[in-house]
């Protein structure tokens, strides 16, 4: 018999030769090391890069013609809030156990029970991705007059940006850094020219929406806007190098950057009347430096969404590699993109503000309440299939947060986030006083990563 010996970074070596095997430098299955753990200024340039999004802008342009500016502010300091808090706290528990969301929700829910999760965040990225490459091909072609070719150019810059995912965080950290000061740019310059449009400051206060929004529903869509992404911050700040540095990078860069492309969008909207970034660029007469800068933020926000559904497609199929799954999802949110996705971005935007948030206070609360703050090591555990206490605590919360959108009943997605929080630990008290086990199996004197 010939002796393996398995060394450093994945070399085996056998008997007088050595291999190599394929070497997860992501840590897609597993906790990250010390030894791979991130400056916070990386992680954070990746994360407000990744903030530094159209699509943000777009939603903002669109409550920009229901709102009047006074409202819009309370909409946006409000829907932010509530959303980075609900990131920070996310980002804090991957710094402290090192894993990304779908892993976590593997002690939530289960071994099958978190390819749920898998589903519906790696999904929302293709989403994601297939929107803002439309968007891409869109402003690309207005821009240049060559509508008719839509489709090519679309297809052009999806595989394009795409590509650039393969090459895991420093691939991202590198477009992060290409994109920011001149995003930058274009948030100064589109309330510049709506301030200039309008007259002063406070002739915007004055203007009138041409149609109406709900309070709660136009917050609603402030937090859809990015709560599928801010759902999967814990991918990047697992890296962090503290929990304090982790949720402190998570809480900042979400809060100033949605603020600031919510804004614009929320101008421009507001004095072009018009919901649609692509007419308000236009209209503006920046559609050209618009176009250069938006593709380098394009660029950024759908590398991180395709690094994102390789991810979870990894965790799904139980495969240490997301070259495949971000090849796959690739191919599904380029077709998507070609075919009209760009038609129905505020109703996916108000779903998300919906079902998304109670999957991230179901980890939240299954976190502080049933495991104290403290995980045994992934590879420890034997994981149930399905953990069915927090199971029916996700429906029911979900449902919770659909039932308050259709009655108007408080803030659809903070209601779902405490509403899971609080079931995640009462049924798990109902499922002991019944005499129903639902716990993983932990060896005793697992280690326990804090």
């Amino acid at each position: 018999m010939q002796k393996e010996i398995m060394l450093e970074d994945g070399v085996t070596k056998n008997e007088g030769h050595v291999k190599e095997d394929y070497v997860d430098i992501d840590y897609t299955l597993t906790h990250v090391p010390k030894s791979a753990q991130k400056s916070w200024f990386a992680i954070f340039a990746v994360l407000l890069g990744f903030t530094f999004i159209v699509t943000t802008m777009a939603a903002g342009a669109n409550l920009g013609t229901s709102l009047m500016l006074g409202d819009l502010i309370k909409v946006l300091l409000i829907g932010n809030i509530i959303l980075s808090t609900y990131v920070g706290i996310l980002c804090w528990i991957a710094a402290k156990t090192g894993l990304n969301t779908i892993l976590l929700a593997r002690y939530t829910l289960g071994k099958v029970g978190s390819k749920w999760t898998s589903i519906i965040l790696g999904g929302t990225q293709i989403f994601w991705y297939a929107f803002q490459a439309a968007y891409m091909g869109k402003i690309f072609t207005a821009s240049l007059g060559i509508e008719q070719y839509f489709i090519p150019v679309t297809i052009f810059w999806s595989l394009f940006m795409g590509a650039f995912a393969l090459w895991g965080t420093k691939g991202m950290e590198i477009v992060a850094y290409l994109s920011i000061p001149p995003f930058l740019y274009l948030a100064y310059k589109i309330p510049a020219v709506s301030i200039e449009t309008a007259g002063s400051i406070k002739n915007l206060f004055l203007i009138e929406p041409t149609t109406t929004i709900t309070f709660a529903a136009a917050i609603t869509i402030v937090i859809g806007a990015f709560v599928a992404g801010g759902t999967q911050a814990p991918n990047w700040t697992r890296f962090a190098k503290s929990p304090k540095s982790g949720l402190l990078v998570g809480f900042l860069a979400f809060l100033i950057g949605n603020i600031v492309m919510a804004i614009s969008g929320m101008l421009g909207g507001l004095v072009m009347q018009d919901g649609d970034m692509v007419n308000i660029l236009m209209k503006m007469g920046i559609i050209v430096m618009a176009m250069l800068i938006l593709i380098f933020n394009i660029w950024t926000t759908n590398t991180t969404s395709a690094y994102s559904f390789g991810v979870a497609g990894a965790e799904f199929f139980n495969k240490p590699n997301k070259v495949p799954f971000v090849i796959g999802g690739l191919i599904i949110a380029t077709i998507m993109a070609i075919t009209g996705i760009y038609e129905t971005f505020i109703s996916y935007l108000t779903m998300l503000g919906i079902f998304v948030p109670s999957l991230g206070g179901l980890i939240i609360g299954d976190y502080l309440l049933n495991w104290r703050k403290s995980f045994p090591t992934i590879e420890s555990v034997k994981f149930r299939v399905v953990r069915y206490s927090n199971l029916i605590a996700y429906i029911l919360a979900t449902l919770g947060a659909y039932l308050s959108s259709v009655y108007n009943i408080g803030l659809p997605p903070l209601n779902g986030i405490l509403l899971a929080i609080v079931l995640v630990y009462v049924m798990n008290a109902v499922f002991k006083l019944l005499g129903l086990s639902d716990a993983h199996e932990v060896p005793e004197g697992a280690e326990v990563r804090f």
